[in-house]
């Protein structure tokens, strides 16, 4: 029997030493490699803190230059991953793509085979910018567009809205993007991310890890919550109703309201603060504020109301919709940040690593219990 006893989905329970990210939930702070979020938010780019992840310091501006440069040169689908992606049935969800599509691209690796810090970092780059071409390209596949070639001078954000809308993204559009890459590239051992770990533990390869790790994301409780969020902004639209009340009623039917409340944050979740201020300037540079007016109304009844404070996933949703995206493209989004957070939390497991193995507490029959032949069962 397991000599300790662990909270419920593991509850407190400390499962790995990282030097990756450092969450203070009661005090609402979140930090790469000690750096604040905030700061990274304001100043840094998702290329700075991808190398930051996998590096642990920040760049020279050559070593940017260098790293950024790689990252758009591994803008590479195979044919025959596009030709896959063609083949899907028109059912398929964009997510159940992604997970297929990467676990496929492990086949067209050359370092796959080979589980050294260095490869790792090499196929890490490869399936940064894979990861955001697969989501692109599949959209424009399944929209009977023609498929939009990677462009190596724009920034990984904007070239992923380029790809995806075939018109090269305002300034105010690619930076948004960036900074919502940014603030969701990693979160400690969330579930995706102590999957990959798990994964990559046994030695398995990190294409394996990752996959893992999308088909973690793909759960509603962990990576659906700002698809439900723009859901019930779009009822609330249609129905035309106020937002206010609307929410009321829901809450009068014990319906849950998604994008409220975190497992670790006790106080706001510092990426919503940014993802507020980012669908508020969003919304009026497009002239189309409604969505972020909406979301601010219900978000300050329910912090007065039931004391729940805005998470991540509740201000993205109205900042991707702005941006003209469609909500089944919200967690494969997700996904094409937290690919450089899974990514760094691979490389630190595999460069010393332990078979990860806990626990359970049993709590079944009484040990011993009696065999009955099965004449005697009644």
């Amino acid at each position: 029997m397991a000599t300790a006893t662990a909270g419920k989905g593991l509850e407190g329970i400390v499962a790995a030493n990282s030097g990756i990210c450092w969450i203070d939930g009661e005090a609402g702070v979140l930090s790469y490699r000690g750096i604040d979020i905030h700061e990274l938010a304001e100043k840094s780019t998702f290329e700075e803190t991808t190398y930051l992840l996998w590096n642990g310091i920040l760049p020279t501006e050559l070593a940017l230059r260098e790293f950024s440069s790689q990252l758009a040169l591994a803008r590479v689908l195979d044919q025959r991953i596009v030709d896959m992606l063609r083949g899907f049935p028109t059912s398929a969800t964009p997510m159940e793509v992604l997970r297929t599509a990467v676990s496929a691209l492990s086949f067209y690796d050359a370092d796959e085979r080979d589980n050294s810090h260095d490869a790792n970092v090499r196929k890490a780059y490869n399936l940064t910018a894979q990861t955001a071409m697969i989501v692109a390209v599949y959209d424009r596949i399944r929209k009977g567009l023609e498929i939009v070639p990677p462009d190596r001078s724009l920034s990984h954000a904007a070239n992923f809205l380029w790809m995806l809308n075939g018109v090269k993204p305002s300034e105010t559009a690619a930076r948004t993007l960036d900074v919502a890459l940014v603030l969701h590239a990693d979160h400690e051992l969330n579930a995706s991310t102590f999957a990959a770990r798990v994964i990559a533990a046994t030695l398995s390869d990190i294409h394996s890890a990752v996959t893992g790790a999308i088909g973690a994301l793909k759960g509603p409780l962990h990576g659906g919550a700002n698809e439900a969020v723009m859901k019930l902004l779009y009822l609330i639209d249609k129905a035309g109703a106020d937002p206010v009340e609307y929410v009321k009623g829901m809450l009068a039917a014990r319906q849950k309201i998604s994008g409220f409340g975190h497992r670790v944050y006790k106080t706001e979740d510092p990426r919503a603060t940014h993802l507020r201020k980012m669908s508020e300037r969003l919304g009026k540079d497009a002239g189309q504020s409604k969505w972020y007016e909406m979301s601010r109304a219900i978000e300050l009844y329910i912090n007065a109301d039931k004391k729940l404070n805005a998470n991540v996933d509740f201000y993205s949703a109205s900042t991707y919709a702005t941006l003209g995206i469609d909500i089944d493209l919200y967690t494969p989004i997700f996904a094409i940040s937290r690919i450089s957070g899974w990514a760094a939390h691979v490389i630190e497991q595999l460069d010393d690593n332990r078979l990860i193995r806990p626990r359970a507490e049993y709590i079944g029959p009484a040990y011993p219990s009696t065999y009955i032949p099965i004449e005697e069962r009644g």
